[in-house]
């Protein structure tokens, strides 16, 4: 795949990037570089290879799944103005 100037302008202009006419030309060379270099990576052949989220093997570290209120109930709603067994009181707005 090949970019024109046309396309580089409207991807400067998506990217909300000033360019000048002069700089056209060397992003042109640029982005085709880069899609050249992504052509090339789906030629690689990764059939059998394990997805990975790094280079170096670890496991996640993981909580246990509880279900609490957190015990910060009282904390919680302390400044409000109305409530009720821990619960927010609001005024009816609604008939």
């Amino acid at each position: 795949m090949s970019v024109d100037e046309a396309t580089v302008r409207r991807i400067a202009h998506l990217a909300r990037i000033a360019v000048r006419d002069d700089e056209v030309p060397p992003l042109q060379g640029e982005l085709n570089a880069m899609l050249a270099f992504v052509e090339q990576l789906s030629e690689v052949n990764v059939d059998g290879v394990e997805p990975m989220t790094s280079v170096t093997p670890m496991a996640m570290k993981k909580r246990t799944d509880v279900v609490d209120d957190g015990a910060i109930a009282d904390d919680i709603v302390k400044n409000a103005p109305a409530t009720e067994n821990h619960f927010f009181l609001v005024p009816k707005v609604v008939e």
